[in-house]
């Protein structure tokens, strides 16, 4: 049976819960495989899983688990190895570089920020930080809506306004948060965010940095910031090109 890996620790971690079940329904029983000074957590893996609600919970409640006892590395959901002696030789095939994340990530956790646009306020920001358009919007109004060129040639100037405050913005948001972080991700491009970061955060820097998330807001009452955390540090485990694609198979990312 294909095993499902829920993360990495050291083999010194504490140990879970006896009772811990992980996904599948019913959900199957949590165990350990240790290789060396690591260990992975992993359960039997269910047959044709989906990332539902319950099974994304699932995962994420082992690794809040796990993580409460000590640093883990958090794998995707869906992470699935052909068997058990697949995971063990992972483990000691990248053991350094295990090691190493698991001393870098520990007593930290991720905040993930995605950033976009309140529609009325950037556009009410963009007439008024440009006096161009302003006047071409004051005199298409007085003649009575303005040609068909003159209002084509107004909406090309406030989107390309708009796009430029993207820009802006999404940098703005990187080095507002970035001091109070020990590092940083950039998540891919998607549609409606013109930011999505993620930071590693020190537990004893929670505070500070979500004191600058509100500051953020203040500063920028047209941006509307939806703020994820705290997680596992998803985005901070750099799996190499060997794991995912030979080894152990991934979904869909737990931390949405």
């Amino acid at each position: 049976m294909s095993t499902y890996v829920y993360g990495i620790t050291a083999s010194s971690h504490r140990a879970l819960p006896k009772d811990m079940g992980g996904v599948g329904d019913p959900s199957r029983p949590v165990r350990v495989l240790t290789e060396g000074e690591l260990a992975a957590l992993v359960s039997d893996a269910p047959e044709g899983l989906r990332p539902k609600r319950r099974e994304l919970l699932a995962h994420s409640s082992v690794l809040a688990e796990a993580g409460a006892a000590g640093c883990v590395l958090p794998m995707r959901f869906g992470s699935v190895a052909p068997d058990d002696d697949t995971v063990t030789a992972v483990l000691a095939e990248r053991a350094e570089h295990y090691k190493e994340r698991l001393t870098a990530l520990d007593g930290k956790v991720e905040y993930n920020v995605k950033a976009s646009h309140a529609e009325e306020a950037v556009l009410h920001r963009v007439l008024a930080e440009n006096p161009e358009i302003r006047a071409m919007t004051e005199a298409n109004r007085q003649s009575g809506g303005g040609s068909y060129e003159q209002r084509l040639r107004l909406g090309e100037m406030v989107v390309a306004a708009v796009k430029a405050r993207e820009a802006e913005d999404a940098t703005d948001v990187r080095h507002t948060l970035e001091p109070a972080a020990a590092a940083v991700s950039v998540g891919p491009e998607s549609t409606g965010w013109l930011a999505n970061v993620s930071f590693l955060v020190d537990r004893d820097e929670v505070e500070t940095f979500l004191t600058a998330v509100e500051q953020l807001r203040e500063g920028h009452p047209h941006l509307e910031l939806r703020v994820n955390g705290p997680l596992p540090p998803y985005s901070f485990v750099e799996p190499g090109p060997a794991e995912p694609a030979d080894s152990m198979s991934g979904g869909g990312a737990a931390k949405e």
